[in-house]
């Protein structure tokens, strides 16, 4: 029995394009569809887009996490075992990687005897992260490299389900949008993502669909979702080709990037007007100038609800991406902190009220 994509009991989580209901696309990590069930079969209904490593999809089954390897291409039905038999099941299955690949989803696969039954409610709490390869959870899985430059590797260590942001979302009981692609940087022109051109946040915070070597661009509509705590992690490739930060902080393009950074959170406080905005780096090694510069920008802005935090080991805690108990270490500093700013932070903004005419 084939469960479509469109029905009620399915629980769907993350920027996702469901311009089709019958082939929504998810894009970013942590990006997710949940389901209980009945059922001694589970097969997950699928078409990979590869941009570039292997591809692999999450699943967390009755608590327990798996991947599923994806084909570089064409629909396929992917099994996922159910190693013992009971009353009912539940299954999550999530984007473990970035705009590296896109992926269709076309429905589960359950026996013809087997049900859906509701299942839990999101929680209230709202989160939202605009970051690169670290928020992302990229090669998170090399737990042997804690503290080193990252192993060989082809997309199978990296796991949104072990980002900092997905830990930090989880112990504040918060549903997450990770708006993260590695390798991203603020400007045009920098960082690793989308070369040769090489494609900034600027130009990917407002889409669903932002890679396109994949597909068509496609813009967000910010009224779908209303993130009580906003956290952006940029800053970290932007120093790529070109560390002018370091080399000159109050040179004409670090006085240009603080430009850039200050109206792209004034341009989230246009989105969001009740959101608090957290403006971060992480721990992976980069030199302080970019946090001095961030620390900067928020002074000049002057909002209440704006706020610059810093990791205890910002900048210096490792050479490499951050593994999972780096992330775990990250995730409960920034969770405390934002725990720390009251209770209030994440009451609903206030529903307008229309008056109409006489």
């Amino acid at each position: 029995m084939l469960i479509r994509p469109d029905h009620k009991q399915l629980q769907y989580s993350g920027r996702i394009d469901f311009d089709n209901p019958e082939a929504p696309v998810f894009v970013y990590p942590s990006t997710y569809v949940k389901m209980k069930f009945t059922s001694d079969t589970l097969k997950l209904v699928v078409e990979n887009h590869r941009d570039c490593w292997d591809n692999y999809l999450g699943y967390i089954l009755d608590g327990v996490q798996g991947r599923l390897l994806l084909p570089t291409s064409g629909k396929v039905e992917i099994e996922i075992p159910i190693p013992t038999k009971s009353v009912s099941h539940e299954v999550l299955v999530f984007k473990r990687q970035d705009s590296c690949h896109i992926v269709t989803f076309y429905g589960f696969k359950i026996d013809d005897d087997g049900c859906l039954y509701r299942v839990g409610k999101k929680p209230e709490r709202r989160i939202e992260v605009y970051g690169d390869s670290v928020s992302a959870g990229e090669v998170s899985e090399a737990v042997m490299y804690v503290g080193k430059t990252d192993p060989q590797h082809n997309g199978e260590y990296s796991n949104s389900w072990y980002s900092y942001s997905w830990m930090t979302a989880r112990k504040l009981n918060a549903e997450l949008h990770n708006v993260s692609q590695g390798g991203i940087a603020l400007l045009d022109k920098t960082g690793w993502f989308g070369q040769p051109e090489y494609i900034g946040v600027e130009n990917t915070y407002d889409k669903i669909e932002y890679n396109p070597a994949l597909s068509e661009l496609k813009p967000w509509d910010f009224s779908l979702y209303r993130p009580h705590v906003v956290i952006v992690a940029i800053g970290q490739n932007d120093s790529h080709p070109v560390d002018y930060m370091a080399e000159d902080p109050e040179g004409e393009q670090a006085q240009n990037w603080k430009e850039h950074y200050k109206s792209f959170l004034e341009t989230l406080r246009e989105k969001y007007p009740e959101a608090v905005i957290i403006a971060a780096t992480t721990i992976l090694c980069h030199d302080s100038s970019w946090d001095d510069a961030i620390e900067e920008v928020c002074q000049s802005i002057g909002d209440s609800n704006l706020h610059h935090f810093l990791y205890t080991r910002n900048g210096w805690g490792t050479p490499g991406h951050i593994r999972i108990p780096e992330a775990d270490e990250m995730s409960d500093e920034l969770s405390a902190y934002i725990e720390s700013l009251g209770e209030g932070i994440w009451e609903d903004e206030p529903v307008k009220e229309v008056v109409k005419e006489a």
